[in-house]
């Protein structure tokens, strides 16, 4: 295991990145069974509002998830704190004491990597609780458009 760990005179988390691929396909499965047990059916297709709505919702959920300062405790134990990036936002690298704890930490750290976790979760929640779902990703995304706003006006203030 230690040769995967450091692979070509690398440091990769080969086996923490295969428990995460792993685990992604276990939760992809293990939703396809609940709809299969539920008699949930799969829609004929999303409306583009739908998209566009589960896209700007990603976009803000995985930035306050990997990003902002206010759930840098959900992190912590994967992480290392850098400094502040930006607008309520920080800089951390994962940790790398554990190839699963390096892994994780990297999937906490990379807007783009939980992106596709939160997308499938966002996906899935239209399929399942549609409500409950553009509820929460109306929310995010009015989020986002605020945190756009704020920007735009403190760059018109200088």
């Amino acid at each position: 295991m230690k040769k995967i760990w450091q692979a070509y005179g690398e440091h990769r988390p080969l086996p923490g990145y295969l428990l995460a691929i792993g685990s992604y396909a276990a939760l992809a499965g293990a939703v396809s069974v609940a709809g299969r047990l539920t008699g949930v059916r799969l829609p004929e297709r999303f409306s583009l509002r739908d998209t566009a709505l589960v896209g700007v919702a990603t976009h803000k959920a995985s930035r306050l998830l990997t990003k902002e300062a206010v759930t840098s405790p959900l992190r912590a134990p994967f992480t290392r704190y850098e400094e502040p990036a930006g607008h309520a936002e920080l800089k951390e690298t994962a940790r790398s004491d554990h190839p699963a704890q390096h892994a994780i930490g990297e999937l906490l750290t990379c807007p783009f990597c939980a992106g596709v976790w939160i997308a499938s979760g966002l996906t899935a929640g239209l399929v399942f609780a549609p409500r409950l779902t553009r509820l929460v990703s109306t929310a995010l995304t009015a989020v986002a458009a605020s945190d756009a706003l704020n920007l735009v006006y403190d760059k018109l203030k200088s």
